[in-house]
């Protein structure tokens, strides 16, 4: 079974799911990251893979990107990263990033590799469903990676249903139409959004992502979704190699130690 399958058999509620990019603050933080962010109790981890031009997020993960991009972080580099991870790490792991460099790299090749490696999924966001269907869903099938869609506010119902009939894992929910960014407080916008897609009832689990940075967003993207995805807030308590575990066990903790919002 999946590990993300397992992950929500086991736990319906307040998921957290933490992204950072691959290769920032150093080249060789990845493993760290990963082993620390599993010891301090993150339920998923999205490892994201440097782009030149990574359209969907906001200046902070753009720097990191550039940033790791400088210290010499490639999918080959990455995937050398990662050969043993499955040893140290059980938590389910899901690759975020574009679909030009998986191209560049060989697509069958990057699915070969993600499966020796033990990854779960892909979020590729610039990967419209049609071509998905029509070209890799047999191929990320035979390889195991479930191929993770995003919705926004702006996504219609029959949209969001043909999503859901399509997907398996969860789906990612957009928090908003902006790119991604720590924001303090979730709108009443976005919380009639949020409860719009709870009642659709979809067969799949939803985990917010966007703007989710501290307790407070995170409890309050629990009420209506299985848990929530936190990457800039991240990105900021890491962004020097000193002391990494301290800064990711305090982050963790900040997050998911407080009492349930009303």
């Amino acid at each position: 079974m999946n590990r993300i399958d397992q992950l929500f058999q086991n736990k319906r509620e307040r998921i957290l799911n933490v992204y950072f990019t691959a290769g920032y603050p150093q080249l060789n933080d990845t493993v760290s990251i990963i082993e620390n962010l599993e010891k301090s109790g993150a339920d998923m981890i999205e490892i994201g893979i440097p782009f030149s031009d990574p359209v969907a997020d906001g200046p902070t993960i753009q720097e990191s990107n550039g940033v790791a991009l400088a210290n010499g972080m490639t999918l080959k580099v990455l995937f050398d990263q990662l050969k043993d991870i499955r040893r140290k790490v059980d938590l389910p792991i899901v690759m975020m990033g574009y679909i030009n460099p998986i191209i560049q790299f060989g697509v069958e090749r990057f699915c070969q590799e993600c499966e020796s490696i033990g990854i779960d999924g892909l979020i590729l966001p610039d990967l419209p469903m049609q071509e998905y269907l029509e070209t890799y869903k047999p191929l990320f099938e035979k390889h195991g990676l479930y191929n993770i869609f995003l919705i926004t506010p702006q996504t219609s119902e029959v949209r969001i249903r043909d999503i859901d009939a399509n997907s398996n894992g969860f789906i990612y929910m957009v928090s908003s139409t902006s790119t991604t960014g720590a924001k303090a407080d979730i709108s009443e916008d976005q919380s009639a959004y949020f409860e719009r897609v709870k009642q659709m009832n979809l067969k799949n689990p939803t985990l917010i992502g966007f703007g989710i940075s501290n307790a407070k967003t995170f409890d309050k993207a629990c009420q209506n979704a299985n848990g929530a995805i936190i990457g800039s807030a991240f990105i900021k308590a890491i962004n020097t190699s000193q002391n990494l575990s301290g800064r990711i066990g305090q982050f963790v903790t900040s997050i998911i130690s407080e009492t349930r919002s009303s």
